[in-house]
Parts: structure tokens; C-alpha cells; sequence
């Protein structure tokens, strides 16, 4: 259990924490929301110790432990599956301890093959799941993970998932994958005007709360606000006067006493609007038998693909990091030279590319505005800048150089570079690294009123089921063309290489013959028909109450919709006595939900659990029979 109780935190002129309070309790699952910049790793720092609150408290019980994913890469031992090892729980049977830090690493990405190679050895992003391994196979009572899919393919995002719902501790997750956080958490908490909000649910309930909650404000304030100027104009009218004098002090001492509402300050997003370049042709690019290996010896990447691009196209190319993605578009925007077959541009094609490693193609000494410029050399210095604006550099800090931003602003830069640059097709990979939900959401809305087409490459089950009609799929070591969308796939083909390794069986004593065996079994069928019985007499009881719980939130949910909704009128009139009753109403059934939501998640975890206790015990007596 962890206790924020009313922390401050500033930088300079910036506050991140105005009295900041809030609780993660037992098994609760939170996913931390909030913009890019307004504090979330900085919160993470402070819980860890590394960094420490201008006031207030952090308090954990006496031997909590909490785990936090690092971007700090320090390995001691010669073999990757030692080096997981390493984080186990102590005094657990060797065999099972292997067996988890195995199973963690197989979830992940890595390979029997990869168990033996050193730390050292490995890339940048598989040496980040190294740490993300350890820090799982750990077990802490609280677990902190910032970001842990950025370096994670869509089969280990899936994997993580299903890991991280069937986590008993307590948990802190940032991400910018809505979809991903919404799957794995219990609760949302935003990081929202220095202030913190938590609600039971997803993020969109957080989201449309913290909405209504400001309408109600801003309706208040400017109720506030015509009655405060009618009441100034009555004490100027009758100032003079000796027979109004009681009435105006009187006003006077009220007006004084009334605390004024401050107009809250608009928070700016990220608008994108991707410049179309017109295109009559049906294929903008045709792709016939390509193949590609980076060595003459070597095993092909690709091979023998073919498939064409029409101007409306949303093809999403998708699969396990390392396979070949963000190749394939270096080959099909003819930055490599295939092995084999070809690529053929229309002449009236117009690509704008957006890819990971073309940041390394900004120029250092350049400032955020001379790159965007550079772009489109014909726009005007005014042009130029407020794309700059658009792209969250405003002012001064659209000169500054390229040298001194971090990756995320170099992200923007290269955003912001696509959209001066009039196009017919684009090309993306991975743009939603370093983005924030909702810039995230104003990217995809951008795409998908863009009039052209799209190939993209991203692990965000999000974007893919929000956008791709198309689908290149990397996956048993093949490459093919599926023409459908993600829910198609999913439900006609799947992915082929979802699931870690089985867990290893007790060896059996093998002097045993099958007739022996056999006399084991003891009727199975008999031992099956019982099983199921005594399943359903456990898990019975359990499910009536989660259906009850479930019917309660919904009627206490939309009580509170029709009490917001009252009270947003109510505000509109002034009605205060209405309003103070109204708002009474909304936090005890707000708070009647949010217990229900965490009896809920106990029941939840509960009957899953007893559920695989049976459905183990079913699957043991099957491979007896």
C-alpha cells in the first residue's frame, strides 16, 4: 500500500504538485495518466527516493518492497537467463525459479537460443526487456513501470498484458497506449492542473469526469462572475446614498468574502493536419516478388512479396521487432536496394517519411525552426512558425537548437517537418513513441481524414484497430499480405507464435507399465464428472455476486449521470441549495462505486483464480487419461 499526502514539487516557476494526496491500495492497479512534461516520472523518482518533494510525504508499511523498470542498463552475469535469475525471490525450489525467469523472457521476445548469449551482447531495446524481465521475476509488493512497451513488439505487449492482469501486487503504470493501460488497470489516475485525480475504470470514464467536472466549474465561475458584477454596480449606484448605506456594506462584506473562481487556462494540444498532394492514378506504388537479405549468404528478410499501394490505402505492417519492419520501408522508399525484384514508384508519387532513425538526420547545430523550414523552402518565415506553435514549440523555444532537445521533441521536429510537406503517401514507423494520449488521439484522427494513403509500423493495437485496412504481417518466419482489418486478422488467423513455454511435467516414474498406469487412473471419467461439479458449486456462488456487483455500479453510475446532469443546470441558475445537495449526492455514490469497483476486482480475482486451480486440475487429468 502507498500514501501521497499532500506533496509539492516545483521547478523554477513551474508547479507539477499543488498538494497532491492520494492512496494505491491492495491489489489495485493504477494506470498514471497526464501530459507530457506535467510530472509523471518525476512522481515515479520521488516514490523511489530518487528524487525528494518540496512537502508533504511518501509512506509505504515496514517491508514493502517496490520494483521499478530502469533505463539504467548494468548486467553482472555472463548469460542472459542467470542475469534474470538474479532478481527471483529467494528460497524457492531452483527448477521453478528457472522455470518463471524462463517463461518471463520467452513472454518478452527472447529465444532458447538467446538464454545463453551475453547481456553485453544484446541490442539496445533488447537489453531495456532484460531489465523489464528482472524487474518482473522480482515480485515486488509494488511494481513501477514507465513506459515498458516503447521497446516491446505487439506479441510482447500482448504478453504483457495478460501477465500484468494476473498481477496480485500493486501496480503504477505509465504508458501512452490507451488500449494497452485500459486492458491491464483497475483504476486511472491523472495528473491534471498540478492536481491529482483517480477514478475506478478506464481512462475515457477519468477523462469524461474530469470534462464534466470543468464545465461545471466554468458555468459556476461565470455565474459567479455576472453576479459579482451586479453587485458591484449596485454598490457604485448607491454608494452616495445615506438610505442604501446598510444594503452596500452589507454587499460590500459579501463580496469581499466571496472567493473569485480564476478562469482556467486553456491546456494546449498537439493538432496535426497532414498537406495532401493530389493524386488521379489508382496505385500510387507497385511492389512485385521483393526480397532482401543484408548479406549475399545470409537468410532473406523478405521474400518473393507482392502487393500494390492504392491512393486511399491504410497498410499497417505489424510483427515481432526484428523481423524486418522498418526495413521494408527503407526499401520502399528506395533508401536500400532490394535483393531481388522490384519497386515501382508512379511518377506523380509524393512520400513523406517518418521513421525512428531520421532523427539522426536533423542537423545539431540547426534550431526546431530552420529544420521545419528547410522542409518547404517556398513557406514564409510566419508559416514556419506556427507550425512551430502547433508542434508545442512556441516563442523562444523554436530556437532552440537541435543539439539540446530531447527525443520526444525531436519526434515533434520530424512531425512537424510531414506537415509542411505536401504528400500523397505517407510512410510511419513507430510515431507514437514519445507521444502523449491525446496528442496520440489527434494523430490518429489527422491520419485518418489524410487524403492519401498510409503505411505505418506500430505495436499500438490502437492505432491498428483504428486505422489499417491492409495488413503486412511478419510472423512464423513469413511475410504476407492480409487484406482485411486487425480485428479480421485476430479472428480468421491469429497470431501463430502467441504463448510462452509449457510448464515442465514431473517426470513420471518410468518403470511403470501401462497397465499400472491405467490402474492410476481410477475411472477418470468418473474423477472428470465430479471436478466439473465441484467447479461450478465453487465458482457459482462467486459469479451471482459479480453479476450483482456489476448491476449495482450501473444503476450507481447512471444515478450519477442524471445528478451531474442536474447539476450542471443547477449551476447554470445558481441554484446553490440544489447545488450542495446535488454535490453531496455525487461524492456518496461516487464513493459507493469505487468500493463496489474494488469488491468487484476481488471477486474477479478471486474466481479467476479458483478457476485455474480447477482448470489445472482438468488439464492434469487429461494427460493422465
Amino acid at each position: 500500500m502507498l500514501q501521497v499526502a499532500n506533496i509539492e514539487k516545483s521547478y523554477g516557476k513551474q508547479t507539477l504538485f499543488d498538494g497532491v494526496s492520494f492512496t494505491v491500495n491492495p491489489g489495485e492497479r493504477v494506470g498514471l495518466v497526464g501530459r507530457n512534461g506535467h510530472g509523471k516520472s518525476t512522481l515515479f523518482r520521488m516514490i523511489l527516493g530518487e528524487e525528494h518533494q518540496d512537502d508533504g510525504t511518501i509512506t509505504t508499511p515496514a517491508g514493502y518492497t517496490i520494483g521499478h523498470l530502469s533505463q539504467h542498463i548494468h548486467f553482472t552475469e555472463g548469460t542472459v537467463l542467470e542475469e534474470a535469475c538474479l532478481s527471483l525471490p529467494p528460497n524457492e525450489d531452483h527448477i521453478d525459479e528457472t522455470y518463471k525467469a524462463e517463461a518471463i523472457l520467452h513472454g518478452l521476445g527472447f529465444t532458447n537460443n538467446d538464454f545463453d548469449r551475453s547481456p553485453d551482447e544484446l541490442s539496445g531495446g533488447y537489453q531495456v526487456r532484460l531489465n523489464l524481465a528482472k524487474v518482473l521475476a522480482s515480485m515486488p509488493n509494488l511494481l513501477l513501470l514507465d513506459e515498458p512497451t516503447n521497446y516491446l513488439d505487439i506479441l510482447s505487449v500482448r504478453w504483457l498484458t495478460q501477465f500484468l492482469r494476473a498481477w496480485r501486487g500493486e501496480l503504477v503504470i505509465i504508458t501512452h497506449d490507451r488500449e494497452f493501460m485500459d486492458s491491464v488497470c483497475t483504476h486511472t489516475m491523472a495528473i491534471h492542473r498540478a492536481k491529482m485525480k483517480k477514478v475506478a475504470g478506464s481512462t475515457r470514464k477519468l477523462y469524461e469526469q474530469i470534462l464534466l467536472e470543468e464545465e461545471i466549474y466554468e458555468k459556476t465561475r461565470q455565474n459567479d462572475e455576472k453576479k459579482r458584477k451586479e453587485t458591484e454596480q449596485f454598490i457604485n449606484r448607491f454608494r452616495a446614498q445615506a438610505t442604501k448605506a446598510s444594503a452596500v456594506q452589507s454587499r460590500v462584506k459579501a463580496l469581499a468574502r466571496h472567493e473569485q473562481l480564476d478562469k482556467l487556462e486553456a491546456i494546449k494540444n498537439l493538432e496535426f493536419s497532414f498537406q495532401s498532394a493530389p493524386f488521379s492514378a489508382k496505385w500510387l506504388m507497385n511492389t512485385e516478388e521483393l526480397c532482401f537479405s543484408f548479406t549475399d549468404e545470409g537468410p532473406n528478410l523478405i521474400d518473393g512479396l507482392t502487393f500494390a499501394v492504392g491512393k486511399k490505402d491504410r497498410i499497417a505492417i505489424i510483427g515481432k521487432n526484428g523481423k524486418g519492419k522498418t526495413t521494408l520501408l527503407n526499401l520502399l522508399a528506395r533508401e536500400l536496394p532490394p535483393s531481388c525484384g522490384e519497386i515501382k514508384h508512379h511518377p506523380n508519387l509524393k512520400l513523406a517519411y517518418f521513421g525512428q532513425t531520421n532523427i539522426n538526420r536533423l542537423n545539431p547545430a540547426k534550431t526546431a525552426l530552420q529544420e521545419i523550414m528547410d522542409s518547404h523552402p517556398d513557406h514564409a518565415h510566419g508559416i514556419s512558425r506556427s507550425i512551430c506553435g502547433v508542434m508545442m514549440f512556441e516563442g523562444d523555444n523554436a530556437l532552440k537548437k537541435v543539439s539540446v532537445l530531447s527525443g520526444g521533441e525531436k519526434s515533434r521536429v520530424l512531425l512537424g517537418k510531414l506537415l509542411v510537406s505536401p504528400a500523397n503517401l505517407l510512410m510511419l514507423d513507430e510515431p507514437t513513441n514519445h507521444l502523449d494520449m491525446e496528442s496520440i488521439d489527434s494523430l490518429i484522427e489527422a491520419i485518418d481524414v489524410f487524403d492519401g494513403a498510409v503505411i505505418i509500423v506500430t505495436h499500438s493495437e490502437l492505432m491498428l484497430h483504428a486505422l489499417a485496412t491492409r495488413l503486412i504481417v511478419y510472423d512464423n518466419d513469413t511475410i504476407s499480405l492480409f487484406e482485411g482489418t486487425y480485428s479480421d486478422f485476430l479472428e480468421r488467423v491469429g497470431w501463430g507464435e502467441e504463448g510462452g513455454p509449457k510448464k515442465k511435467k514431473q517426470k513420471k516414474n518410468a518403470d511403470k507399465s501401462a497397465n499400472g498406469k491405467g490402474g492410476e487412473v481410477k475411472d477418470t471419467k468418473r474423477q472428470r464428472t465430479t471436478l466439473l461439479n465441484d467447479r461450478s458449486k465453487a465458482l457459482g456462488p462467486i459469479a451471482a455476486k459479480i453479476a450483482a456487483a456489476e448491476a449495482a455500479i450501473t444503476q450507481l453510475e447512471q444515478a450519477v449521470e442524471k445528478d451531474s446532469q442536474a447539476l450542471a443546470a443547477a449551476s447554470s441558475k445558481g441554484e446553490a441549495l440544489t447545488i450542495r445537495t446535488l454535490s453531496v449526492s455525487l461524492r456518496e455514490n461516487q464513493q459507493k462505486i469505487e468500493k463496489l469497483f474494488a469488491e468487484l476486482e476481488a471477486l474477479t480475482t478471486e474466481h479467476e483464480a479458483k478457476a485455474q486451480e480447477f482448470d489445472l486440475q482438468l488439464g492434469e487429468l487429461e494427460q493422465v487419461s
